[in-house]
């Protein structure tokens, strides 16, 4: 497995693993008719617009496929004093998950959050997404639950934070 930043030719795989990540992460979580809706065409503009701007890392395995991704950076809210980057996202598609490249991915971003001078960091997760486990694993801890509204449906996130990187 191979960790590499994204170039632009990357946006219609990363979009990929997107739509289909969010398929199996997020499948009695959020509603059904709203997942539908991610569509590849409008997930690979949404990457062509985040590799102008943001450092992603992506994970490809022995062919050359793109496997899972993450990104992060700024904090985005500012509700939280003290945490300076985010962990915007990090995504693997089921079959590849469990095996390690989620921390690969994890370390990748923190490591390049940390070069652009940050030194704490926090995700947002949902509080039904067992993806959140992932997160306690890797040393975060919770500070925050809030609810959200996606598809008019009412959910818990989670904030979790990292106080050193």
């Amino acid at each position: 497995m191979k960790i590499r930043k994204a170039i632009m030719a990357d946006a219609a795989k990363i979009a990929y693993v997107h739509v289909e990540s969010w398929k199996s992460t997020y499948k009695g979580i959020i509603p059904d008719a709203y997942i539908q809706k991610q569509t590849y065409e409008r997930r690979t503009n949404l990457w062509n617009d985040n590799l102008r701007n943001q450092t992603v890392f992506i994970a490809e395995d022995h062919a050359g496929n793109i496997v899972g991704f993450a990104v992060g950076g700024q904090e985005r809210t500012n509700d939280y004093p003290g945490y300076q980057g985010e962990l915007y996202a990090i995504y693997l598609l089921k079959n590849y998950q469990g095996i390690g490249i989620g921390r690969r991915l994890f370390r990748s971003v923190t490591q390049q959050l940390r070069r652009d001078g940050f030194r704490s960091m926090l995700v947002l997760v949902l509080a039904d997404n067992n993806a959140r486990y992932f997160y306690e694993t890797m040393g975060a801890k919770r500070i925050d639950a809030k609810e959200i509204m996606i598809a008019e449906k009412k959910l818990t996130e989670y904030v979790y934070g990292w106080h050193q990187l």
